[in-house]
């Protein structure tokens, strides 16, 4: 069982719980909801699935013309909430946010299913669709125009990295009595993997 004690740095505990919650958790432990900022200062917030975590960051891969796309190429900034009902714990990840590279892109677009390929061309994504069957109709279409060799990545469909400027860590406690620790980088560190980061414990 992973502790929480402040000390662990933040992205090795992450990496400890995210180990721990794939051996419990029944469906998608990499289920992560994702707050944007619309042009009106409206929150908006979403279920989307991490893809990769590492030194860099946190990243996930959209359709950039949707509107969870067009708040992050407006507003590069986001908060991401795992919660894992299994451990009984969750955690909290702020920060920018920056666009992957057009090779990382392409090569996790290559390693989806070929399906899912074809779908990410035929979808408007977050545009009115006006019945099932125009969805279905297009999906098709792709299908037909993709029908032999590689699908390739649609110039839409990319991803985003959070780069973290704070975490929280939460685990359930006995009477409401929780444990919560917040993690900002030290004064003069970049913050990451490699930096240095200091923690506090928060009321429950």
């Amino acid at each position: 069982m992973a502790t929480l004690d402040g000390k662990t740095h933040p992205f090795q505990l992450f990496d400890r719980w995210m180990a721990e919650a794939r051996e419990s958790e029944p469906n998608d432990p990499n289920a992560m909801a994702l707050a944007t900022v619309g042009p009106d200062g409206m929150p908006s917030l979403r279920m989307v699935l991490l893809k990769g975590a590492d030194e860099r960051g946190f990243v996930f891969y959209s359709n950039y013309q949707s509107r969870k796309g067009g708040e992050l190429l407006a507003h590069p900034k986001a908060a991401l909430l795992f919660h894992w009902k299994s451990l009984r714990r969750q955690i909290r990840i702020e920060g920018p946010v920056e666009r992957v590279g057009d090779a990382e892109a392409d090569a996790y677009f290559d390693s989806r299913p070929r399906q899912s390929r074809i779908g990410a061309w035929a979808s408007r994504q977050s545009r009115p669709l006006e019945g099932r069957l125009d969805l279905e109709k297009r999906v098709a279409l792709y299908a037909a125009r993709y029908a032999a060799g590689r699908v390739p990545r649609p110039p839409y469909w990319s991803g985003f990295r959070v780069l973290p400027t704070a975490f929280e860590f939460w685990r359930d406690g006995a009477f409401r009595l929780h444990d919560r620790f917040r993690y900002r980088p030290e004064e003069g560190s970049e913050g990451g993997a490699a930096g240095r980061w200091c923690s506090q414990r928060l009321y429950p």
